[in-house]
Formats: C-alpha cells, sequence, structure tokens
C-alpha cells in the first residue's frame, strides 16, 4: 500500500503512520515537520498546507490517503490532487447539531472559509462539515469518520488522562454529576489500526468512531482497576454545585475531563459503535488504555481546588 499522511507528527495522525509503517506499508507524511518527529520508516514530504501542492504530493500514485485538517482550504487543495486515491478522511461527531441526542443527523451548516478557533472556537464543527463536503465531492472514493474523544498515549489536551493520573493518587475522588451519566472515548491505537482497514478495503460511507457507551461511574471504576490494586473512592457532586463553585466542564484550566452540562449533552457521548464494530473496528478495554496515560499533559482541576469543592460539599446544608 502507498499511504499518504496529511500529517503524521502528532498524536493520531502520527499513530496511523506509525501502524501504517509496522505493517510493511509505503508510507509518506506531507506537512512541515515541525510538530513533532515522524515515525521511523516514514518518508518525510514537507508542505504547508497554506501553500500550494507540492509536486511530490500531486504525482505520487497513492493508494490511500488519510487526513485529518479541520481547514476547509485545506482539504478541498488536497483533495483536488489526490482524487484517485480513497480518502479516508477524520471528521468529529462535533459535526452535529443536537448535542443532545446521539442521532447522525442534522449537521450544523458548513463553513467554507477558514477560521481561527482561538477567535472563534465555535467554527470546529462547521469547518469539518465542509471538509467532509469537499472530501466527498472530490474524491473518486472515500469514508468520512467522526471520532467521539479520542484518548490514549500521545493525547495533547489531557480531557482524559486526568483520571488516570488522579486515580492513581488515591483518596477521595470529586466524581462530576451523576453516576450513570452516559460517557464514551476511543483508544488512538484503536482508530488508527481501523482508519488503516478502511483504507486497504476501500471503504465507502459515513461512520461514528467511538468507543462503547458506559456510565460515568463504570468508566472511572475501570479506570481505576487499570491503575490500582483498589476500589475508588468516588464522591458525586452535582452539576449544579460545580458551577456554582467555578469548576468548568470539560476541558481546560479548572475543569473536570469528561463532565459536559446535562441533558443539553446527553447525546455527545453516547453514539452507537455497532455500525463501526461491524466495519472492522475493534475496542480494547478503557482498563488497559489508562496505565498509557500516566505520563500525559493534563491540565484541569487541581488537587487544592479538588479539596476545596469536597469542603464545601460535604458542609452544605442538609438537604440540599
Amino acid at each position: 500500500m502507498e499511504l499518504l499522511v496529511l500529517g503524521g507528527t502528532r498524536f493520531l495522525s502520527r499513530e496511523v503512520a506509525a501502524q501504517a509503517v509496522d505493517a510493511g506499508w509505503d508510507v509518506t507524511c506531507a506537512c512541515r515537520g515541525e510538530s513533532g518527529p515522524l515515525p521511523a520508516g516514514a518518508t518525510h514530504l514537507p508542505w504547508d498546507r497554506a501553500e500550494p501542492v507540492p509536486a511530490g504530493v500531486a504525482e505520487g500514485r497513492w493508494d490511500a490517503v488519510v487526513d485529518v485538517t479541520r481547514l476547509p482550504s485545506h482539504a478541498r487543495r488536497a483533495v483536488e490532487a489526490t482524487a484517485g486515491a480513497h480518502w479516508v478522511f477524520v471528521s468529529t461527531i462535533s459535526v452535529y447539531a443536537d448535542d443532545s441526542s446521539p442521532a447522525m443527523a442534522p449537521l450544523v451548516e458548513p463553513i467554507n472559509d477558514d477560521v481561527d478557533l482561538a477567535v472563534d472556537p465555535g467554527a470546529y464543527g462547521g469547518m469539518k462539515v465542509a471538509c467532509e463536503q469537499a472530501v466527498q465531492a472530490g474524491a473518486r472514493s472515500s469514508v468520512v469518520v467522526r471520532p467521539g474523544l479520542i484518548v490514549g498515549p500521545g493525547d495533547p489536551t489531557g480531557r482524559f488522562a486526568y483520571w488516570p493520573q488522579r486515580l492513581a493518587r488515591g483518596g477521595e475522588v470529586l466524581a462530576p454529576g451523576r453516576p450513570t451519566d452516559v460517557v464514551q472515548v476511543i483508544d488512538v491505537r484503536d482508530l488508527a489500526a481501523w482508519l488503516l482497514r478502511l483504507a486497504q478495503t476501500r471503504t465507502p460511507g459515513v461512520l461514528d468512531a467511538v468507543g462503547r457507551p458506559t456510565s460515568f461511574e463504570d468508566l472511572l471504576t475501570a479506570v481505576a482497576a487499570g491503575v490500582r490494586d483498589d476500589a475508588p473512592t468516588l464522591t458525586w457532586v452535582d452539576q449544579g454545585f460545580l458551577q456554582e463553585h467555578g469548576v468548568q466542564p470539560w476541558a481546560g484550566e479548572d475543569s473536570l475531563p469528561l463532565w459536559l452540562p446535562r441533558p443539553e449533552h446527553d447525546g455527545m457521548l453516547a453514539h452507537d459503535p455497532a455500525p463501526a464494530i461491524a466495519a472492522g473496528l475493534t475496542l480494547r478495554p478503557v482498563a488497559e488504555t489508562a496505565p498509557d496515560c500516566l505520563d500525559s499533559p493534563v491540565t484541569a482541576l487541581s488537587p487544592e481546588r479538588e479539596a476545596e469543592v469536597l469542603a464545601a460539599w460535604h458542609a452544605r446544608p442538609s438537604g440540599r
């Protein structure tokens, strides 16, 4: 297989390139090469995607292309130059307009211009829709893959790694929302292996790429099992109390990762993995993912802030 990876230096695209090299494929990574090292055995084809397509990309005899871009101009330019290959485009569940539902429709309106997410983070889903449309219209064959939360070694966001690291420390753990809230994650290694399968089999269509939905309590218990010998001590604090005390959802400073306000986000981490599994996706248990995240960077609620919130929760008036 002659595989063109648009990227190859960070997280998912690097894992795709590394697994393809290990499988004996001829792998070329077209990128600037500034975000990190390419996997050993991959060929680097320098390309700043704001610039015209280099001859090495346009003249390649690619069997498949894997792209993770969020910028519509990047997708349009690349697919026009490599339209004969089977395109595997990595989109996102953020293309769905209704986060309260796990349904695969409706989509947000496409945003065809490139937008700086530092200025307008809400443009992410709309730009991904425009990228999807460019791939579907321009490639001879394509599959659009819409992942949920991707986790595992190499994740730069810390949106999952907080929990293995927190549970490994032990003690009373602040758990957000309700233990029955549904969440799901997918290991980057499982996703990468599946993307290569889709490339090799030239599978067409649109598929969500998600892990098995599970309760937040079961996920945290499984994570704890992966990093400790004993069961975690979880104190569930309702979302109203967390919001009153300045705890943020999802990611970033003062956040509890994986927590999303309910019911408006009930569907965001509850998509159906069955179609992807039928198309060859294999999912490892989260307990196997957890120990590989103990060294990942994390930006989230500090131990001091966690202790403050727990103390306030225990001191609240009875019945509240």
